[in-house]
């Protein structure tokens, strides 16, 4: 098959590999719009003469024969999801439902031109294509499956047709630290307040202004809640209170795009009155120094900013829905909740302040909690649910999704330690991960089916900062390949 030419991944090995990574690169796949992401897989699938199926929800699964002498053994599962965050920095101009990822090179990462990359998950994907691809691996039958809407609940994983996979063994290419086999993950739940929007007139007396958090990092609010990462809707919100001293009244909040995602930025269209102005401006740098003193050895380019503008509606919201929606964010815990007890330096439960939107007639705020332990999950969903409540939100909470229960005696476990130990003179890392994997799912879905996870290293996924670690890709790829190889 003929390889693309991508300036960015010329001469980068495996070549087959990142030759697939590139074309997938190419492909819009927001999360709940993968249709082209899966017909190419289809469409690759039906060129190489494999058979191939997608289920009714959209996730499709392609079966590739055993090498000869393999066919005997038993069927293992490569997994991974079509979609992707869709993150962009605020000057960057670029739609995820038409533009092609733009991949950047510097040194020994890849990158994407101020956008997520996409490598979560379009690694596994891209690794299951040049696995589909691959003529000269030895390995028994596979089943090569790839899921939807990964990122915004798990919602493919949790239709996934009964009888699609026929594997009891799986493995999930969804980790991102190269030499670390992740064997449980957490489950998790989002809850969503939501206030009716009350509004009033402003007399002419007030000028319009904008107040901005930005330059966050960001990050993913699973594996990077523990960071201490800065939360651009709560620091904003700090800033708001502050400034509701000398009379600040808010039109509308907004921020953070995805729910499991570490919200970056958040503005607020608000109006001061035009005498105070001075005062709100002085009190605006004294608060930016502030926090950013706060998260200087981790957010270090965190900037508070307040510009009067023109052009709004002149309405702002009642005084009391402005109080308790402010409150409220301020009462909202966000970040580490609980520490392992069993797993030193992993988080066990958290939550995070992950959206807020203003609409005509509602204002949303999403939030998002995990856990590996499902009695926390709960109490942490309570603890949230309560503050919402007594801010006088309505309740919206999802079912959410199972963790997944390590198995220190997982037999492709004690495979996969082998082999590495084999090809690297050391043992693998063998951990959990304080975030949703289609494992716990899968896993309910097939009973008895024995899973691990792993992956290259990727850093800052979810956000404009997402990159592969390039010298990792070749390891975890012979990794990969010896696991397959050894299956008996």
């Amino acid at each position: 098959m003929e390889f693309n030419v991508c300036p960015a991944i010329d001469g980068l090995k495996p070549e087959r590999f990142w030759r697939c990574f590139a074309e997938l690169s190419r492909i819009p796949r927001p999360s709940g719009h993968e249709e082209r992401a899966a017909q190419f897989v289809l469409d690759r699938a039906h060129s190489l003469g494999l058979q191939a199926r997608k289920d009714g929800f959209g996730n499709v699964v392609v079966k590739k024969p055993a090498t000869k002498g393999k066919e005997g053994i038993p069927s293992v599962c490569l997994q991974s999801h079509l979609d992707m965050v869709c993150e962009k920095n605020a000057t960057k101009a670029h739609d995820f439902m038409a533009d092609p990822i733009e991949l950047v090179r510097d040194g020994n990462f890849l990158s994407a031109n101020d956008t997520t990359l996409g490598a979560d998950n379009g690694v596994g994907v891209a690794t299951s294509l040049a696995i589909m691809e691959d003529g000269d691996l030895e390995h028994g039958p596979l089943e090569l499956l790839f899921t939807v809407e990964e990122e915004t609940g798990l919602t493919g994983a949790l239709n996934l047709t009964s009888g699609l996979v026929d594997s009891r063994i799986l493995l999930n290419l969804d980790s991102e630290d190269e030499g670390v086999i992740f064997i449980g993950c957490a489950g998790g739940r989002d809850t969503v307040g939501k206030w009716t929007v009350a509004r009033e007139k402003i007399s002419s007396d007030f000028a319009q202004v904008r107040l901005m958090v930005r330059g966050l990092k960001g990050g993913h609010s699973g594996i990077d809640i523990g960071r201490g990462l800065g939360n651009a809707i709560k620091i904003l919100n700090r800033a708001i209170i502050q400034l509701g001293g000398i009379g600040l009244r808010l039109s509308s909040l907004a921020g953070g795009n995805m729910r499991n995602a570490i919200p970056r930025e958040c503005s607020a269209v608000a109006f001061i009155p035009k005498q105070r102005l001075d005062e709100a401006n002085a009190l605006v740098k004294s608060l930016n120094s502030t926090y950013s003193a706060e998260f200087a050895s981790v957010d270090p380019d965190l900037e508070l900013t307040l510009a009067e503008e023109m052009g709004g509606s002149g309405e702002v919201m009642t005084a009391s829905l402005q109080e308790r929606l402010c409150r409220t964010i301020a009462a909202l815990p966000s970040g580490v909740q609980h520490m392992s007890a069993d797993m030193p330096g992993l988080v066990e439960s958290s939550t995070n302040v992950s959206v807020i939107r203003t609409h005509e007639d509602t204002i949303e705020l999403i939030t998002s909690q995990r856990s590996s332990i499902a009695s926390r999950l709960a109490e942490v969903a309570e603890t949230v649910d309560a503050a919402l409540r007594l801010g006088g939100a309505e309740i919206e909470g999802g079912s959410g999704y199972p963790g997944w229960k390590p198995n220190v005696n997982s037999p492709i476990l004690a495979v996969a330690k082998e082999k590495y130990r084999a090809l690297y003179g050391k043992d693998p890392e063998v951990t959990a991960v304080h975030a949703g994997l289609e494992c716990g799912i899968i896993g309910e879905r097939i009973p008895g089916i024995d899973m691990i996870s792993f992956g290259p290293t990727l850093h800052a996924v979810h956000s404009p900062d997402e990159r592969i670690d390039i010298a990792s890709v070749p390891k975890f790829w012979e990794f990969l390949v010896e696991i397959l190889k050894a299956v008996r």
